[in-house]
């Protein structure tokens, strides 16, 4: 062989190891490359096409994102990597936050404190009722911490009760909350000291159950739990029975004042309506109030907000469940007071401040540590409530990706709605779509609504066992309520249904 075969041969074989180099990775990382590559084009013209013609998306903005749950390859996006209004699908990020930064077993604590000495039945002293983030409290949570009193021998207070709720800060409302929200369930204010009307926890509420008097008389209006922390100030009038039922509640700004108007036909079911409070602190403290005097303890001062000192005594010491059960109420609800207090709790575990600042801080810090690019994304608060909250989908589903690997992720999975499931804390927001699809596939996923949006994110099982992340996210709707339809259909698409 001359030297210029030789060279030749020598350079072609230089080439083929290049390449082969080429396809090999120089180093691990849990995000496979973005490309955008179907699992089939057929998925894919399919999801173009229905994207391309389907009405409701005229005029609006559609970010898709699919990946394989075996690999995290990205298999289809459409506007991918545009940052998009998440709505209630950002509790995804605070969910895997707080369970990585708190943990499944953490809980909640309220605590009841006095410096005071206790002769003859008698505390000599103020008690201070101290939350801290708690917000599963229930009237028969402190109907049992007042028992625990009592049973300590004590039967009259002679200092104040004091609410305490400095573990938090004082700020009640996220950044962008809009004030016509401020009266209803979703918008109801942060305390580290508060309490919920029932089992679905929306702390710093009360539920205005509303049933039909006699004709032409005002309705009957009920509280739960009963309590003259608000007032009722009753405007319905009950109408025939085949009347219209229109029923308006607010809250007069500042006050407790509730104020009930409109009609309710005469053979109406019940209506419930959960309405926030002004001062969630003071509720819980009025709450409290309550149960000392149903246990016959008196207090002689007044009810009023403090702090006690840090090396007060603790009498009664008072834990919520773990973390891995409020994740039910928390996510299958689309609680928004969860998320908040959950944003506020890292903020204090890790920088001692209870703050959205903080807390925001922290998440940022965990989101990055599951490889979503957080120069990408714009966070203002926990729940999703904001307009100024920004993903793109392709972040969103790299998390449902990543989270797969870590201990906690059965509790994650487990706090998503179900599709087709009954069960209110199985199928959650999700109980009511997809039903017939959910005889035969898997689908669970976190729903998101605000004015002019609607977002779906989860997992997909498909029958033979192969599982797909997807994100939906649909901006700039004339009616939200319509984009839930753009979403089943293309669950159906990509499940192959």
């Amino acid at each position: 062989m001359n030297e210029n075969m030789k060279q030749k041969s020598t350079f072609i074989i230089l080439i083929m190891f290049v390449s082969i180099l080429a396809t090999i990775p120089l180093f691990y990382t849990d995000e496979p490359p973005a490309q955008a590559v179907s699992t089939s084009n057929e998925l894919e013209e399919e999801i173009n096409d229905f994207i391309e013609n389907e009405p409701i998306l005229d005029g609006a903005l559609a970010g898709v994102s699919i990946r394989s749950a075996a690999d995290g390859k990205l298999l289809y996006e459409h506007n991918g990597a545009v940052r998009m209004q998440p709505a209630s699908v950002l509790k995804l990020f605070t969910a895997a936050s707080s369970l990585s930064v708190l943990g499944e077993e953490y809980r909640f604590a309220t605590e009841i404190l006095s410096d005071g000495k206790i002769a003859g039945g008698t505390l000599s002293g103020d008690l201070y009722l101290k939350g801290k983030g708690d917000p599963t409290l229930l009237l028969a949570d402190f109907a049992e911490m007042a028992q625990k009193l009592k049973n300590k021998g004590i039967r009259k207070i002679e200092g104040d009760l004091i609410t305490d709720d400095s573990w938090y800060d004082s700020v009640r409302y996220s950044e962008d909350l809009a004030w016509n929200d401020e009266h209803q369930y979703y918008g109801a204010q942060i305390s580290a000291l508060t309490a919920s009307p029932n089992l679905d926890y929306d702390a710093g509420t009360v539920i205005v159950s509303i049933s039909p008097g006699k004709k032409s008389t005002a309705a009957k209006i009920s509280l739960e739990p009963d309590t003259d922390f608000v007032t009722i100030v009753n405007e319905t009038k009950t109408v025939e029975s085949k009347g219209t039922q229109e029923i308006l509640i607010e809250r007069e700004h500042g006050t407790n004042t509730i104020v009930v108007k409109g009609t309710i036909p005469a053979d109406s079911q019940l209506v419930r309506k959960w309405v926030a409070v002004w001062d969630p602190t003071k509720y819980a403290g009025t709450l409290f109030k309550k149960a000392l005097e149903d246990q016959g303890i008196q207090i002689v001062g007044k009810l009023k907000n403090g702090y006690a000192p840090d090396a007060m005594p603790v009498l009664i010491f008072h834990e919520s469940f773990p973390l891995a059960d409020l994740m039910v109420p928390f996510m299958k609800l689309s609680n928004n007071g969860h998320a908040e207090v959950l944003v506020k709790e890292m903020g204090k575990t890790v920088h001692d401040e209870g703050s959205w600042e903080k807390g925001l801080e922290v998440m940022t810090d965990e989101l990055k540590s599951f490889g979503v690019d957080t120069k990408l994304i714009i966070l203002r608060d926990g729940s999703g409530i904001s307009h100024a909250n920004l993903i793109p989908a392709n972040e969103i589903t790299k998390l449902l990706y990543v989270v797969q690997r870590e201990k906690w992720f059965p509790v994650f999975k487990g706090s998503l709605p179900v599709a087709g499931a009954k069960d209110r804390l199985v199928g959650g927001t999700m109980r009511n779509r997809l039903k017939e699809e959910a005889k035969s596939i898997t689908i669970q996923a976190k729903t998101g609504s605000l004015t002019g949006v609607s977002t779906l994110a989860g997992y997909v099982e498909k029958p033979g066992g192969e599982t797909l992340i997807f994100t939906i996210l649909l901006n700039n709707l004339l009616d939200d309520r319509d984009g839930r339809k753009v979403e089943d259909q293309l669950v159906r698409i990509l499940s192959g249904q």
